[in-house]
């Protein structure tokens, strides 16, 4: 079984992929953060740096889409693909950080890859306001996301939400992140878990 989490920068969703594989014991694929050579040079210089990094990402998650099917276990994914191909990459584009040309190239490549890729049998959708967004940033204190402009947040927030609000390919469960603080409250994750336990094995409905 493949459960993907998606959301914004500062959305919690590593948080949220750790705690839900303590609990199902599932395998946790948690998105290259710490490892990513562009990470802090994009923030700085976004449009230098936006298909650089883009590719970087596109080529991570591919390939943890190949190990997801060579191993066949329950897995729980910190972050899409298809939030790359949709979201972030658009918003580069749309923003003039990316050029034509590059984003061009970029989208023949996920068509491609595209091919080859099977929706998660649960999204779990993340969704925050800009102001929790923000506040959940500053508490990490990752210095290279000092550089993040509210407009940048604002932009992929609506995005992710115009992705969602038409996301036909499977199973989906929105959590309202402004009400559930799930990282700081047990009973915050409780009714979480109740909610994917509805969606997965029908239970509590």
């Amino acid at each position: 079984m493949h459960i993907a989490i998606a959301g914004n920068i500062g959305s919690g969703k590593t948080t949220l992929t750790n705690m839900l594989s303590k609990h199902y014991g599932w395998e946790p694929l948690y998105e290259s953060v710490e490892d990513n050579p562009y990470l802090a040079s994009f923030y700085q210089d976004m449009q230098r740096w936006s298909f650089n990094i883009q590719i970087y990402f596109l080529n991570s998650r591919f390939r943890q889409v190949l190990e997801l099917r060579k191993k066949k276990k329950d897995v729980v994914q910190d972050r899409t693909i298809y939030e790359d191909a949709y979201i972030f990459a658009p918003n580069l584009h749309k923003m003039e950080l990316m050029a034509s040309r590059d984003f061009e190239n970029y989208a023949s490549l996920f068509e491609l890859m595209k091919n080859f890729l099977q929706p998660p049998d649960l999204l779990i959708y993340l969704k925050a306001d800009v102001s929790t967004l923000i506040s959940q940033i500053l508490k990490r204190g990752r210095a290279y996301e000092g550089e993040i402009s509210l407009s940048y947040l604002e932009n992929l927030n609506t995005l992710y939400n115009n992705w969602i609000d038409n996301y036909k390919d499977g199973k989906l469960l929105v959590i309202d992140v402004n009400e559930l603080k799930f990282a700081e409250k047990h009973e915050d994750f409780g009714v979480i878990v109740e909610k994917i336990d509805a969606e997965l094995y029908g239970l509590f409905k």
